[in-house]
């Protein structure tokens, strides 16, 4: 095993390269939740640490429309956090809906066109 050491003000950083392949690599997916919504899809996936104690990612991905690349951004979470977590974004949904009218869309996509149901046709959201 090598270690490789590099100095990055203000402190030290310690990268473990073993045959190639860096320890600190992707985790493998324990669960996964696709939705899709719209241009956008997110994943929610659980995933394991080392030590076999669960986070879970979310990430979003949008194909931007110029060059067909998808452009992803993540979140970790992680236990410890998600009652914190889970009350921030249920206190954030209740603001926004009872400060302006919400309209949620469920998207169905068919060979020909999108079609559009409404929230209060086909949808509920509970934390």
């Amino acid at each position: 095993m090598k270690n490789y050491l590099y100095l990055c003000q203000p402190k030290l950083v310690t990268i473990k390269y073993i045959m190639g392949d860096f320890e600190n690599r992707e985790r493998e997916e324990v669960y996964s939740k696709k939705v899709r919504a719209g241009k956008r899809t997110y994943f929610f996936d659980v995933k394991a640490t080392r030590s076999n104690d669960y986070y879970v990612t979310i990430t979003e991905s949008k194909k931007r429309l110029e060059d067909g690349v998808f452009i992803k951004h993540k979140i970790f979470l992680y236990k410890e956090d998600f009652e914190k977590f889970a009350d921030g974004l249920k206190d954030t949904i209740e603001y926004i809906k009872a400060n302006q009218e919400v309209v949620e869309k469920r998207y169905e996509y068919s060979e020909t066109q999108e079609v559009t149901k409404t929230a209060d046709e086909d949808f509920s959201f509970e934390i």
